[in-house]
């Protein structure tokens, strides 16, 4: 079960996972159910040396950052495939 934030409703904790030999985690199916993530979605990946790794779904992270699809090389909306 999630843990909510004290302080932010729409932050949570959803336990732990082990990262595997080939380097894969599970993300529990609560978050994926949570955050709308499907099968096959693509996820950006962000770090920071000194707190870790965070996951955003690569289409919801490129609509709220202007400029990141042309960064990227990808394309801004499905009418631009």
């Amino acid at each position: 079960m999630a843990h909510a934030h004290p302080n932010d409703p729409n932050r949570r904790f959803y336990g732990t996972v082990t990262v595997s030999d080939r380097g894969q985690v599970v993300i529990p199916a609560e978050a994926r159910r949570d955050l709308g993530i499907q099968v096959g979605d693509k996820l950006l990946v962000f770090g920071d040396l000194a707190f870790g790794l965070a996951f955003g779904r690569a289409d919801d992270v490129i609509a709220r950052v202007p400029g990141l699809a042309r960064i990227l090389g990808v394309p801004e909306s499905p009418a631009d495939e």
